[in-house]
């Protein structure tokens, strides 16, 4: 937090920018920005990543955000139980989802800034974003995931049976999202979707990653 509050107030002073100015870049009152840059409220990790892009300041790469632990005996705790941390990794497109690239990426001979999302998954992996296309996942009942859903995947997950994975064939320009799943020895790619076909996993295709975790924006 504090480190979080140098970094905030240092850029305004270099861009000449009032509590109030801020205020209306991210939507909130001079009071409410003064409460956080003063340390008698404090935002969250959003909260904080809103204020830095509107100083025009890139993401943190990982944001611990710090709680007091209580005293005890010998005054010891595990890091883990002291800070509850939070890693960003990227969104990509279905395109490409495992291609490795910079932080401000080219399309079009157009330069378009890489964007990420916060999750507190700590990942075994390069994992990354997709948002999620069509209605294949979604499910009348029990597991869907919808679209317009961001899913995290992790590439260095071990694909099993009943994991929800990302696949592409070698001749198809878009991977695909799916339950992996196994009957009579054979492995299929099926959708959550009973309106679609399931499909026969062949040595062509290739598992991209595991699906990790979902989560809707609002």
């Amino acid at each position: 937090m504090d480190k979080w509050i140098e970094l905030v107030k240092a850029k305004m002073s270099e861009l000449k920018v009032t509590q109030t100015e801020l205020g209306e870049r991210v939507g909130m009152s001079q009071g409410g920005i003064g409460h956080w840059l003063n340390k008698r409220r404090e935002p969250g990790v959003t909260e904080m990543n809103r204020v830095l892009q509107a100083l025009g300041m890139d993401f943190l790469e990982v944001v611990l955000v710090i709680r007091e632990p209580q005293p005890t005996a010998d005054d010891e705790m595990p890091l883990a139980q002291k800070y509850n941390p939070y890693f960003r990794y990227p969104i990509y497109d279905w395109r490409a989802p495992c291609e490795v690239r910079d932080a401000a990426a080219s399309y079009g001979g157009v330069a378009v800034k890489q964007r990420f999302e916060l999750t507190d998954y700590h990942a075994r992996g390069a994992a990354f974003w997709l948002t999620v296309t069509g209605d294949s996942m979604t499910a009348p009942s029990g597991q869907s995931i919808a679209e317009g859903m961001l899913i995290l995947v992790d590439p260095q997950l071990e694909a099993v049976p009943g994991r929800l994975v990302i696949a592409q064939w070698p001749d198809s320009d878009e991977a695909i999202f799916r339950k992996l799943d196994e009957q009579g020895g054979q492995r299929y790619l099926v959708p959550l979707n009973p309106t679609w076909p399931k499909t026969l996993l062949t040595d062509e295709c290739r598992i991209i990653g595991v699906v990790v975790q979902a989560t809707a924006r609002y």
